[in-house]
């Protein structure tokens, strides 16, 4: 008779986040030159508000016009080396993948999202976490959605990026906190 095996626990991994998965070009989103670029940048910060030095980050977003599709190309790789070249700097891809520096911080460069998802989705990455963090980076200058109208004004502010100067926004995650500085995490089943 064989046993049928059952769930086992979820275990840490890491810390290696930046090491072996970031790869060429990973927070230029945006096609270089467009005009239209902004720069979103923060630090990721644990439960006592020290920064995280290897957590690494994902951005997936729509297109200006509101499409999902996105275009292939951030993981293309050398047909002579095998290398991994990153991307080709023309084309918008809608996805971004960052590890955080030495103190804790990140940059992407992206396009605005269209109307529809006023927001950058967000994975975070990093040793500790049994599974990877969901969480949103909305954008100034658009109307509540239904997740943002949902949750207590105080906690609406851990999802707002804000604006730093023209073109640059500030987004900073908190792994953990009180009720007013942690992140607002979105969990899906």
């Amino acid at each position: 008779m064989t046993a049928t095996p059952g769930l086992t626990a979820s275990q840490t991994v890491g810390p290696f986040y930046g090491y072996a998965l970031p790869f060429p070009g990973g927070g230029d989103i945006a096609p270089a030159g467009d005009p239209r670029t902004l720069t979103l940048h923060g630090v990721v910060r644990d439960g006592d508000g020290a920064p995280v030095p290897d957590a690494l980050l994902e951005f997936w977003q729509a297109a200006p016009d509101g499409s999902r599709g996105g275009a292939p190309g951030s993981l293309r790789r050398d047909p002579v080396t095998g290398a991994v070249a990153g991307r080709d700097g023309t084309a918008f891809t809608g996805f971004g993948r960052v590890p955080t520096d030495a103190d804790g911080h990140y940059t992407v460069r992206t396009l605005p999202p269209g109307d529809r998802a006023p927001y950058l989705c967000v994975l975070v990455f990093a040793r500790g976490l049994l599974h990877h963090l969901h969480t949103r980076a909305y954008l100034p200058g658009h109307p509540d959605d239904a997740l943002l109208a949902a949750l207590p004004e105080h906690r609406r502010a851990t999802l707002r990026a804000t604006p730093e100067r023209d073109g640059v926004l500030r987004f900073d995650i908190r792994l953990q906190g009180d009720d007013t500085e942690e992140t607002v995490f979105l969990e899906f089943l």
